[in-house]
Formats: C-alpha cells, sequence, structure tokens
C-alpha cells in the first residue's frame, strides 16, 4: 500500500519510473529504521551499481514535497532521515546510537483528530519526536558501569 501510494507520487510528479526510482520506494515503504538518503544509496548499489547519490536525493525530495515521505531531520547524526509511514505516530530516537523507531498507539490518532476538529485545519501529518537512550544503549551502558566497578 505505501509502496503504490510513492509510485503514484512519482508518476504524478512527472517524473520517469526508472527501476532505481521504484527500487528507492521499494527501500522506503519496507524499512522500519528511518533511512538517510545515504542509507538508501548503499542498500541499493549492489542491485543499481551505476546509480547515483543525486538520483536518490531528487527522489526522496519529489516524495517529501507532495506530502509522501516526512523529512524527520537529524538524529544527532547530522543526516536527514525518512519516513513513508504517514499514520499518526510519535519516533523516539536515541541519542547514543542515533536510532529511530516509532511508537503507535490510539491516543496518538485520538490527539490528532481532537486537534484536527479543534482548529479546523485538515492535518496532513505531523512531527514528535522524543529524545532519550534507547533500551539496548542504556543496558549497554549499566554493563560498563558494572565492569568499572
Amino acid at each position: 500500500m505505501i509502496y503504490q501510494r510513492l509510485v503514484s507520487g512519482l508518476r504524478d510528479s512527472g517524473l520517469r519510473l526508472t527501476p532505481q526510482r521504484l527500487a528507492i520506494c521499494r527501500v522506503l515503504s519496507e524499512s522500519k529504521d528511518h533511512p538517510t538518503a545515504m542509507m538508501v544509496y548503499h542498500s541499493l548499489l549492489p542491485e543499481f551499481p551505476t546509480m547515483s547519490l543525486a538520483t536518490v536525493y531528487k527522489t526522496l525530495n519529489v516524495l517529501r514535497e507532495q506530502g509522501l515521505v516526512l523529512a524527520l531531520g537529524a538524529a544527532g547524526d547530522g543526516m536527514e532521515h525518512y519516513d513513508a509511514d504517514l499514520d499518526p505516530h510519535v519516533h523516539l530516537v536515541c541519542v547514543k546510537c542515533h536510532r529511530v523507531v516509532d511508537f503507535m498507539g490510539e491516543d496518538i490518532y485520538t490527539i490528532q483528530q481532537k486537534v484536527a476538529s479543534s482548529s479546523g485545519y485538515q492535518i496532513q501529518g505531523a512531527r514528535i519526536v522524543y529524545y532519550g537512550v534507547c533500551p539496548d544503549c542504556a543496558q549497554a551502558a549499566d554493563t560498563a558501569r558494572e565492569r568499572v566497578s
């Protein structure tokens, strides 16, 4: 479903539906990792060794401009991360490993509906990000402290 939405958006934008652009849509639709342009590029390089990084950036920019992909900003790593999942959710960013994960919940959808009905806005998306330390990094820090003690 996400894949078809992205492909339709590229088609509507007038961009040619090249195998590389379709593969970029596939990576975005299947990814749960909120990839950067460089991550998308490197994941597709074995399949498309002549693909340019410019193709990835142009495709991502078109999808972002059409509201089909969210640009999340940097996750403490200085690189823009992208998300093709437009359903209401919160992003959790680890300040140590820079991983971005989704947090879903009925309350998030309810808040979006309340904002829309109270404000009259037709909500097209939102960016809610919480920063902290993920369980893996917290566990690693605890383990390191135990070794020192």
